[in-house]
């Protein structure tokens, strides 16, 4: 499986982390490309660089990357975090960037494409932005966590989330209980 992680300036970062993490231990092609602020904010909240995963890093302005043309053959890309300023980017096809123009080819293309947005509270602009996208065939996984688990930690409860996205990557995964789960 060829999969691309994008990573922008919004606020949730852990979530990146356990999907990078998740995706180190499985032999998939990654390609990673940060925002402007997504490799800083990751580093800022993680702890982390964003280069010890050992994937293909790719800069989000060098257009010369595989998964930006439709004839690439990639399966998957996942936007986590996405702000909700990329989202709309995406929602209406301003392709100004790397992550917005494999999202559009994505979309396009009729391949996986998964969005987390973190930002709360939505206003009218970003729920019909997440119309939008649900109608073009993204699937949105909002960064909202469940508690029916009892989750105990920060990372537990962010795996909440984590485990839903790689769900519908198609990976099977044990990072949360699930519901009505012994």
């Amino acid at each position: 499986m060829k999969i691309v992680v994008a990573i922008t300036g919004a606020s949730g970062s852990i979530y990146a982390r356990q999907v990078l993490q998740f995706l180190k231990e499985t032999r998939h092609e990654v390609f990673v490309v940060c925002s402007d602020n997504g490799a800083a904010i990751f580093k800022d909240e993680t702890g982390l660089n964003i280069h010890e995963f050992g994937f293909v890093l790719c800069d989000n302005k060098n257009f010369n990357v595989p998964f930006v043309s439709g004839s690439a053959r990639f399966d998957a890309m996942v936007v986590i975090p996405c702000s909700m300023g990329t989202l709309g980017r995406i929602a209406h096809g301003v392709s100004g960037d790397v992550i917005t123009r494999a999202a559009d080819v994505f979309l396009k293309e009729k391949r996986k494409l998964i969005l987390v947005p973190r930002d709360t509270p939505f206003s009218l602009i970003h729920i019909e932005n997440l119309k939008l996208l649900s109608l073009a065939g993204a699937t949105i996984i909002p960064a909202i966590p469940s508690y029916y688990s009892h989750p105990q930690t920060v990372d537990a409860l962010a795996a909440t989330v984590t485990a839903r996205v790689l769900d519908h990557l198609g990976f099977e995964n044990h990072l949360m209980k699930r519901w009505k789960e012994e």
